[in-house]
């Protein structure tokens, strides 16, 4: 695989933009990123640990609190966030008033930025919902998460495929615009990686969504609250009120049978296991020659 190639100051920008509207509107992170977490969760219904330490890889835009919580009720969590200022940002948001049970329940939740170190081995579960698409170091990361867990925990993530929008990039070409992003990495490609990570049976499934709107600006005002265009190679400079119009004429050519505007997203998942480490082979043993001819000449005692 072609080593990815992201504009880290671009993605740097989109988060802090995606912090000020989760500040601004008070509520959750992006739809799809709840409605992906959802159908990630169903598969946690196959494992049968219970984990008692998670690591929530960035958990305030995940949409996955509520679901870790019903799911594993007493385990404590690591929740690591892309900064400090998304870090603090988690931390308020996790509050309870004194008198809310919810904070007098329920296991220990403890908010770190990403660049801080992880306790080593010590939790059962890694979750990282719609995270891997966006690290221009997959291998690096996974590397990182596979030395977060114990022997026999898990990892389970989600992320975005090659398909996710393939109407809008077809529709970018067609007007030489050029990329609307980096491109997404095949899930065959990160089962690889899993397993050079030293994961255990990695298992990969794709499925592909469908979404809708109404009319284009209710599509670019979604697409706005899931990232934006981190590609080194895409327009450098502030697009025209003309160069507007004509996006939201083109638009209008991916309206479905039903009369609504549609877009793909590949969503991939996965999960795989750290397992028990491979015991090495033995390791050379070297004597000296003096110690050799000593043991020639020594014969060994019975029942020695």
């Amino acid at each position: 695989m072609a080593e990815r190639v992201i504009d880290r100051k671009a993605v740097h920008s989109q988060l802090r933009r995606l912090l000020h509207r989760l500040q601004a509107d008070r509520g959750a992170g992006p739809w799809l990123h709840a409605e992906v977490a959802r159908r990630m969760a169903q598969r946690l219904l196959l494992m049968r640990a219970r984990p008692s330490q998670i690591v929530e890889w960035w958990g305030a835009l995940g949409g996955s609190d509520q679901l870790l919580a019903e799911t594993y009720p007493t385990a404590a969590r690591i929740v690591v966030e892309p900064d400090a200022q998304w870090a603090h940002e988690s931390r308020h948001r996790r509050q309870r008033p004194w008198w809310s049970a919810r904070r007098w329940s329920g296991g220990a939740i403890q908010v770190v930025d990403e660049s801080q170190p992880l306790p080593l081995e010590a939790s059962q579960l890694v979750w990282a919902n719609m995270v891997l698409h966006a690290s221009s170091d997959p291998p690096q990361l996974l590397t990182r998460w596979f030395e977060a867990l114990q022997v026999d925990g898990f990892l389970m993530f989600s992320c975005l495929g090659p398909d996710t929008l393939k109407q809008l990039r077809a529709l970018y070409a067609s007007l030489g615009w050029g990329p609307i992003g980096v491109d997404f990495v095949d899930m065959h490609d990160y089962g690889d990686m899993l397993v050079q990570a030293g994961f255990a049976d990695p298992v990969m499934d794709q499925e592909t969504l469908t979404l809708t709107w109404a009319n284009p600006n209710d599509l670019l005002a979604e697409l706005r609250g899931l990232g934006g265009n981190a590609a080194p190679a895409r327009h450098p400079g502030l697009r025209t009120p003309r160069w507007r119009r004509e996006l939201l004429q083109g638009l209008e050519q991916l309206r479905g049978s039903d009369g609504r505007l549609q877009l793909s997203f590949e969503v991939a998942y996965g999960h795989a296991f750290k397992p028990v480490p491979r015991r090495s082979a033995a390791a050379d043993t070297s004597f000296s020659l003096d110690e050799m001819r000593q043991l020639i000449r020594e014969p060994r005692k019975l029942g020695s």
